[in-house]
């Protein structure tokens, strides 16, 4: 029984996540979602930027602490370890979900293109963002990242195994490609409002500062090993290392880690 309810919660825990994922889709591209990045302004200015500078900081507190290694050592003594990382990603999507909701939208334009072709171009550079994000998480393992894999050896009886840290496809040209996608997605619109340009610049900073502690914990994980690959890959923007510092970006961080 008890195994059949923690494959459920994390079955639970995926689907709710991925529902939040396409609906911030609609959110950011302003789609067809009930409330958007655009909506009609409802509330004064300061009052919407303090909202919405709190809606986004509890989600980065939360992405970020819950994320680091001394947190989740402390927070497996509370919470079974199979479904820790369900419980995460529930986490993060009702902090997005209370975003989408208490969202205050910001008047003002800062850019418009109008022309249909760059619309049309500006769109799909956004919708490709969301791409590579998606694609990414299949590249190092979709499943394990939102807690599927987990929940499932666990149901299985079998004993879960740390995955071993590769570099494939977008991973041999930047470090991070799940940000990089995330970026593209926020900036590239054809429609620049002051709600999404504060927006993006909240979440772009947060990305930059995150790289900084997630990459603190790879390099006190993997030691010189990850040093080295961060020599040999950029951390955003392909193709700016140099040829000679280029050794690792063909094979994997596994291999040279046994």
């Amino acid at each position: 029984m008890k195994k059949t309810l923690f494959l459920l919660y994390g079955v639970l825990a995926y689907v709710i996540f991925f529902a939040t994922f396409c609906y911030s889709v609609g959110f950011v591209s302003s789609g067809i979602v009930p409330k958007h990045i655009n909506s009609a302004p409802q509330s004064p200015l300061m009052f919407a930027l303090l909202v919405d500078a709190g809606l986004l900081s509890l989600f980065a507190l939360q992405h970020s602490v819950m994320a680091r290694p001394a947190f989740k050592q402390w927070w497996t003594k509370i919470i079974p370890e199979p479904i820790e990382r369900s419980t995460y990603v529930l986490l993060a999507s009702l902090c997005l979900i209370l975003l989408f909701w208490k969202w205050e939208p910001i008047g003002g334009v800062i850019w418009q293109v109008d022309s249909e072709t760059g619309k049309i171009l500006l769109l799909s550079l956004s919708m490709l963002g969301f791409g590579i994000v998606l694609v990414s998480t299949f590249l190092i393992n979709h499943f394990d990242l939102f807690g599927l894999r987990q929940v499932w050896m666990y149901f299985v009886g079998k004993k879960y195994e740390v995955l071993h840290f590769r570099t494939p496809f977008f991973y041999k040209y930047v470090r991070h490609p799940l940000y990089l996608g995330f970026m593209i997605a926020f900036w590239a619109t054809p429609t620049m409002t002051a709600a999404h340009l504060f927006f993006a610049i909240m979440t772009t900073g947060y990305m930059l500062t995150a790289i900084q502690f997630e990459e603190h914990d790879l390099i006190k994980h993997f030691g010189s090993h990850y040093l080295e690959y961060k020599r040999s890959a950029p951390m955003l923007i392909p193709f700016t290392k140099s040829a000679k510092n280029k050794k690792v970006t063909t094979g994997s961080l596994e291999e040279i880690s046994k």
